[in-house]
């Protein structure tokens, strides 16, 4: 089968012993009132970032928030938090594109202004929502929207740059939309897929539905597992067991463990490296996650 197709068949893994482990730094949704930890400053990021890398993660995603934790895209901020982390650490950055309320063009103006390593993509609209057992109400509900044409944009910028995108899938559907973006040579290999599991309004986090979406990835794609909130432990195992990557951090769980909030992101990646350990995998270091995603060199 030509490059860039479509069997059905599972993956080949990228290394039989090593994993990449991606922290995600801070997000735009939790706050320090929910968990102190939370970053929001170029250096507070960067402080974080630290942490993560010499806990064992190749690669950071990362928000832009003002000092006051409001998400922010301003360039002059994700130049600030570039120079800040990689002062610090050489750990692969990749950018987050995804927002509500703002054009595409305002959503990549940073990787226009600090070109990352990587940046997230979103594959589809989805509605997007918390739900609370205890008042059984919806809360932080809202429809977030990117379409096709915002989705070509977004790989147009990344292509014409030299940025991978990290193509991230709420649901079975969002995979499949990679398929016509490939046929028409937007999407290039090698392929890096981002299956998230537990979002309300998207796919559910069970190791059948981590299977079934493995299942419908292009011949030879990379993929991570990002699990939300504490089910993310369990499918963090289910992911390892799969010959997937991983991804953790702040923005997707606060938690190591049953009311044991986390104090840092380098705990959570610590946690990460220590399941990854007990099944015989080692984190990849910055330069073999570079290999085996197949990143460009940087300068």
């Amino acid at each position: 089968m030509r490059a860039g197709g479509w069997s059905g068949m599972l993956p080949a893994m990228s290394s039989a012993s090593k994993v990449v482990i991606t922290a995600a730094l801070t997000g735009v949704a939790a706050t320090r009132k929910q968990c102190p930890a939370i970053p929001y400053t170029p250096v507070e990021i960067a402080e974080e970032a630290l942490r993560a890398y010499e806990a064992g993660a190749a690669i950071v995603h990362i928000h832009g928030r003002e000092d006051d934790g409001s998400a922010s895209f301003r360039p002059e901020l994700f130049s600030q938090i570039a120079e800040e982390v990689r002062s610090r650490c050489p750990v692969l950055l990749n950018w987050s594109t995804g927002a509500v309320g703002l054009s595409m063009e305002e959503r990549v103006a940073p990787v226009r202004a600090v070109p990352p390593d990587m940046a997230a993509l979103n594959m589809g609209s989805m509605n997007y929502a918390k739900y609370s057992p205890k008042t059984k109400q919806f809360y932080f509900d809202f429809v977030f929207q990117n379409p096709f044409v915002d989705i070509t944009k977004c790989l147009e910028v990344l292509n014409e740059h030299g940025v991978r995108p990290e193509l991230e899938c709420f649901d079975t559907g969002h995979v499949q939309n990679a398929r016509p973006l490939i046929d028409q040579g937007l999407l290039c290999p090698p392929y890096q897929f981002s299956l998230i599991l537990g979002v309300l309004g998207g796919a559910p986090a069970t190791t059948e539905q981590l299977v079934q979406m493995r299942r419908t990835l292009p011949d030879g794609a990379s993929w991570q597992l990002i699990g939300i909130g504490t089910i993310q432990w369990k499918m963090v195992a289910a992911a390892l067991s799969m010959g997937g990557n991983i991804r953790v951090g702040l923005e997707d769980n606060l938690y190591l463990g049953p009311g044991v909030m986390a104090s840092s992101n380098g705990e959570l990646v610590e946690k990460a490296v220590r399941m990854a350990r007990d099944v015989g995998l080692e984190p990849a270091t910055v330069e073999e996650a570079r290999k085996i995603l197949g990143l460009r060199e940087t300068a």
